[in-house]
């Protein structure tokens, strides 16, 4: 009874309020939506009651899916969009409307240019279904236990309005007890004979209602889609083409964003392609995921007791089974997640079971994997994993070049002897033609120190041409590139970079790098950032976490910087080292670790290897035409050996920014739409 005095008493408040304010236009309203006409009652009190959760506008003037797109703290607060605008929106200066925006460049505006589907794209991708030479039958599977009528019903209708006509959905209801279930399913089920239903007769949870869905798939691949999610209508065909161009594909998965109960679509996750390291911090693949159904078979299937991370335990037995070229990253978005109180979207503190399940599927995997690691989850909710060193732990040389500027060296020598934790280190200082009387006593003072080895390289500078030569010197099993105005931060820095270099699989390891600001220097390399390359989340705030966590989580890039990098010494001689023909100063670490990636090694970066880096301290400026013209040299010298790798970096994304270094989106992203190519290979 209170609650329904309360709701009169709201109603009534947000009326008078609306009605004063003069920005409900009651004959738009009717016009725009006649089915109001039908329902008896005033059309303002409508809106304030369910139009606008429903995306009505009260007026050309306002935009109520706009508004509700853009302002998140509304979204999540389930407000009334006209209301807020009212009382506080119009004085914060938040536009009611797109066309008001004074920022162009927003996700609603991406998705309005970019990502909405025509007639006309509709006709070319059923022109282009006919010439496909594989039209295999994909069978959707979807767990059902009592969700919302409406979000259910949406997730169905997503299905029957797949443009690529060869599927099957295949569902499993998990003993629901809302008996509208019953009814929606069978209604669909006769509407379309596609729809496949069994209902449980106990509650198993979602392991085990998968597990009946999959029984019941015929499909060559199988498509996950939880009950109340919503595929794109292009989801299926965009599967197709990836499944014609690369017949031996057994996973494939999309890009994908997340859309909240009145069906905003926000957060996108622009992904980027098979990334095993960053697969270990968080479930890359998720949605919308697509296997070969006979290997998920031969597996088992979904594994009960590891409901909440199901999936992603299936993926991860499965990626250990193929290689990594039969997995496949399609960059469109192709699947919204909903986000609403008690789901994981949104936060996994609503289902604190799925933790427990993650660190089972990572511990499982490793355990099969015969790794030693110790896992832990981070303060944002992902994962750390560490790699065991064995005793005794091999020696690592650090190798530092120099000329002149001892202070640097002093500050960087102090951190590294003062703060580092690992216990077997050597310090090849090499010096290259320093001629200032306090350096040079530096160095004979520090060469009495049994741990540093001071090296003399009497030639004209030539950054790869020194550190080859310091290698050839070095005793170590791991080499450690750094500069010498780096400063260490993380006691364990050198424990975690080394642990990673041994890894068989593991080219180059490259390290968290902070300006003495605390803005980001470093967090792994871009190809193709601003032409070449560039360094993602440059001068960021040091908090920064990322999309999905991708600044907080260990992650394969195509390159890192050699300004602190880690390689094992057996990898770098067995690749010649650094280019130090063509390459005597610039872009020498990314050409050497595209000839790493080449060798068949993934390049690593990891957050849990912090140190700044005084970078402003010893750059040298490009201030001469020789200069300008030896970088031009460098740089012509890169993108004519590695074109193919700049246009697509496959640790980043054809619909991210190579302007802005912040995984901004790109205005216009540079994906080729398949239908629009009908000339080429499916």
């Amino acid at each position: 009874m209170k609650i329904n005095l309360y709701k009169k008493y709201k109603n009534l408040k947000e009326f008078i309020l609306i009605r004063k304010s003069g920005l409900f236009d009651e004959d738009y309203y009717l016009q725009t939506y006649p089915d109001v006409n039908d329902q008896n009652i005033s059309p303002l009190l409508h809106y304030i009651k369910t139009g606008w959760k429903e995306g009505k506008n009260p007026s050309p003037d306002f935009d109520t899916a706009y508004y509700l797109r853009e302002n998140k703290d509304i979204r999540m607060g389930r407000i009334n969009p006209l209301v807020h605008y009212i009382q506080f929106g119009k004085a914060e200066d938040r536009p009611p409307n797109r066309s008001l925006s004074k920022d162009p460049f927003t996700y609603y505006s991406w998705i309005e240019q970019y990502d909405t589907l025509t007639a006309g794209d509709r006709s070319l991708m059923l022109a282009h279904i006919e010439t496909f030479k594989q039209k295999p039958l994909i069978s959707i599977i979807i767990p059902v236990f009592n969700p919302p009528e409406p979000f259910l019903r949406e997730a169905l209708d997503s299905v029957q309005a797949q443009i690529y006509p060869h599927w099957e959905c295949c569902i499993a209801d998990d003993a629901s007890t809302e008996p509208y279930i019953r009814n929606i399913l069978t209604e669909y089920e006769k509407k379309d004979s596609r729809f496949k239903v069994t209902f449980r007769n106990i509650n198993g949870h979602i392991s085990a209602a998968s597990n009946t869905a999959l029984s019941m798939a015929s499909g060559e691949f199988i498509g996950l889609l939880d009950h109340d999610d919503v595929l794109r209508e292009h989801a299926l065909y965009m599967v197709a083409c990836e499944i014609n161009r690369f017949p031996d594909a057994e996973i494939i998965y999309s890009d994908e964003d997340l859309i909240d109960e009145f069906g905003v679509r926000y957060d996108p996750y622009f992904k980027p392609d098979w990334n095993p390291d960053l697969f270990y911090g968080h479930n890359l693949i998720t949605h919308f995921g697509v296997y070969r159904r006979e290997k998920v078979r031969k597996l088992g299937g979904f594994r009960e007791g590891y409901e909440g991370a199901q999936d992603w335990d299936l993926a991860m037995r499965m990626t250990e089974q193929i290689p990594a070229s039969a997995i496949r990253h399609i960059p469109f978005i192709l699947y919204h997640w909903r986000a609403v109180i008690g789901s994981t979207a949104l936060s996994s503190k609503y289902k604190d079971y799925a933790k427990d399940a993650q660190l089972s599927t990572l511990r499982t995997h490793f355990t099969r994997t015969k790794r030693p690691v110790d896992i832990t989850q981070t303060h944002d909710g992902f994962w750390k994993v560490k790699h065991r060193i064995q005793d005794p732990k091999p020696l690592a040389s650090i190798i530092i070049p120099v000329r002149n500027k001892v202070q640097l060296l002093k500050k960087c020598l102090a951190s590294i002897q003062g703060k580092t934790t690992y216990p077997n280190v050597e310090i090849l200082i090499v010096d290259n033609q320093s001629d200032q009387p306090e350096a040079l006593d530096y160095f004979d003072e520090i060469a009495q120190n049994e741990q540093i080895t001071i090296i003399r390289y009497p030639h004209p500078f030539n950054y790869s041409a020194i550190n080859n030569f310091a290698a050839d010197h070095a005793s170590g099993k791991v080499l450690i590139f750094l500069n010498n105005d780096i400063e260490v931060i993380s006691p364990d820095w050198l424990d975690e970079m080394v642990s990673h270099a041994l890894r068989p699989e593991i080219g180059a390891v490259g390290a968290m790098l902070y300006y003495p600001n605390d803005t980001i220097q470093h967090a792994g390399v871009i190809l193709g950032m601003k032409g070449i390359a560039g360094h993602i989340f440059y001068g960021s705030p040091r908090r920064t976490i990322g999309q999905r966590g991708r600044v907080r989580l260990v992650q394969n890039f195509s390159a890192v910087t050699a300004a602190c990098m880690a390689i094992e010494k057996i990898k770098f001689f067995e690749i010649k080292g650094f280019n130090q023909q063509q390459l005597a100063v610039a872009y020498n670490d990314i050409d050497l670790c595209l000839r790493l990636i080449k060798a068949g090694y993934r390049n690593l970066w990891t957050p849990h290897a912090e140190l700044y880096h005084h970078e402003s301290a010893t750059r040298s400026y490009e201030d001469t035409l020789e200069k300008i013209n030896r970088v031009k040299s460098e740089a012509d010298y890169l993108v004519n050996q590695w074109p193919e790798m700049i246009a697509n970096d496959p640790t980043y994304n054809l619909n991210l920014s190579l302007t802005i270094p912040n995984f901004s989106l790109a205005f216009p992203p540079r994906i080729e739409k398949p239908w629009l190519n009908l000339d080429q290979p499916a």
